[in-house]
């Protein structure tokens, strides 16, 4: 049995024809029935029924019909992956992303570059987002997912995709007065207690002077019981009804039956988050280039 053989097989069960499958592949009838016998003598089992016309498969050719375009996937497969091995597509990806981003749509992406990409190794790093910059230009990663504390756009040698826009959402303890709201506006909360989600470790960044910015937008000075970028925190402290939080719906979005805790859209401008993949302009390696290619 050799892929020939497989590829001439499932070309003649498809065209129901010798002559069609032969024109296909640029060879006379006779070849292509020769292989095909070949192929029968060597399983021993019929597979076509040429007594009919057009020639049908017979059950033991139907089941083998299935198994061939299986195999012919899997070589085809094993084949890409030998041909990425030969040109460098090994080795290994160091991504950074900040914290809470675990719950986005990064471990599907992941996963899929892994599948297609299984010969790279894939190591992921939760840190706050200041971190996660001094860490992008020590060489500590490769590529980081991060809301942009730093304003690290503003540096010179990096490059940056847009990954989302991801909506804030009000964190609320169910028996909250707002909890049954179906949406909230910042101004409202203006008499409530605060625990604020920082992107960064001190909590006086750039992503946080954008964000206290709202704030005073909306009239007033909010009322910060507590500063922190473990997200996990704050919801506890939350459920807890030592206060209300305001966080990006990556976080909530795939929380199912949380404990007293209820979640409602904040509307107004610009109460987004700004999700961006960054990486160095002088990282040439091809196992990120692929990567960013795929994100």
């Amino acid at each position: 049995m050799n892929i020939n053989q497989l590829k001439y097989f499932i070309a003649v069960a498809e065209y129901k024809s010798f002559t069609k499958a032969a024109n296909q592949y640029y060879i006379s009838q006779t070849a292509i029935t020769q292989q095909i016998r070949a192929l029968e003598d060597t399983m021993e089992v019929q597979l076509i029924d040429r007594t009919k016309r057009p020639i049908t498969l017979t059950p033991a050719g139907n089941v083998f019909l299935k198994e061939a375009k299986a195999i012919l996937e899997r070589m085809n497969t094993a084949i890409g992956r030998v041909r990425e091995a030969s040109t460098g597509l090994v080795g290994s990806l160091r991504i950074g992303y900040t914290k809470g981003y675990e719950r986005s749509n990064l471990s599907n992406i992941l996963r899929s570059f892994h599948l297609e990409y299984p010969n790279i190794l894939i190591t992921c790093y939760r840190c706050d987002t200041d971190m996660l910059a001094a860490g992008l230009f020590n060489d500590d990663y490769d590529i980081i997912f991060t809301w942009d504390s730093t304003n690290i756009l503003q540096e010179s040698g990096v490059e940056y995709k847009l990954m989302e826009l991801a909506p804030l959402v009000v964190a609320l303890y169910a028996g909250h007065p707002f909890a049954q709201r179906s949406s909230l506006s910042r101004k409202e909360l203006k008499n409530e207690t605060i625990l604020y989600m920082t992107p960064s470790s001190t909590g006086e960044s750039f992503g946080d002077n954008h964000f206290l910015d709202l704030y005073r937008l909306a009239g007033y000075q909010p009322n910060i019981l507590f500063r922190s970028n473990d997200t996990e925190s704050i919801l506890m402290m939350v459920a807890a009804e030592e206060g209300i939080s305001i966080l990006p719906s990556y976080v909530t979005s795939k929380l199912t039956d949380a404990d007293n805790l209820v979640f409602v859209p904040l509307t107004g401008k610009g109460e987004y988050e700004q999700i961006l993949a960054v990486w160095k302009s002088e990282d040439k390696s091809p196992a990120l280039r692929h990567f960013i290619q795929r994100i």
